[in-house]
């Protein structure tokens, strides 16, 4: 099953700090909901492990993350994702486009993921996986604002209003 989440967010920051901060793994782990970093093997490949829950399904994929492409000048990075179910029960591959443009003092980011999902859960189906997947996104723009903001990121996932857009989305709502 494949899903493609495509965003365009701003922050109020310069680019060079947002690119500092989005190119660190330590710093972007944090913003990622139920993420954690586990190894650094170098400074362009890592090991970390995701855990969601989606309703009374719990899975927790541990994997590794490599920047593909970090191009400075352009602002603009490339990454890859695999990562298994700890249980054997499927696994998750993500490749990830993030290119950054500079807006008056402030920063537009644009990100395009597409992620790939095997065994349990593939079986939601592809729009609940689409607005599962969406809705951690916009929890980790939420999280990643309030890190260059200074404010508190909450690590754990809000799985409340995450069901909530994932049954808006089972019946069409918006």
């Amino acid at each position: 099953m494949n899903a493609t989440i495509s965003k365009t967010f701003q922050v109020a920051h310069p680019i060079d700090t947002v690119w500092a901060n989005i190119t660190n793994p330590e710093k972007i782990v944090v913003c990622v909901p139920g993420a954690a970093l586990t190894e650094m093997i170098d400074e362009n490949n890592f090991k970390g492990e995701v855990e969601l829950k989606f309703g009374p399904v719990k899975a927790k994929y541990g994997g590794s993350i490599s920047f593909l492409e970090r191009d400075v000048q352009q602002h603009s990075m490339k990454m890859k994702g695999a990562g298994t179910d700890v249980k054997g029960k499927g696994g998750a591959d993500m490749l990830l486009d993030a290119v950054l443009k500079e807006i008056e003092g402030a920063t537009e980011v644009s990100v395009t993921m597409d992620v790939t999902v095997q065994g349990m859960l593939a079986q939601f189906g592809s729009r609940l996986v689409t607005d599962a997947t969406s809705h951690v996104f916009d929890q980790f723009v939420s999280n990643f604002k309030n890190q260059l903001d200074g404010k508190e990121v909450k690590g754990a996932l809000s799985a409340g209003a995450m069901m909530g857009s994932m049954i808006k989305g089972m019946f069409g709502g918006k």
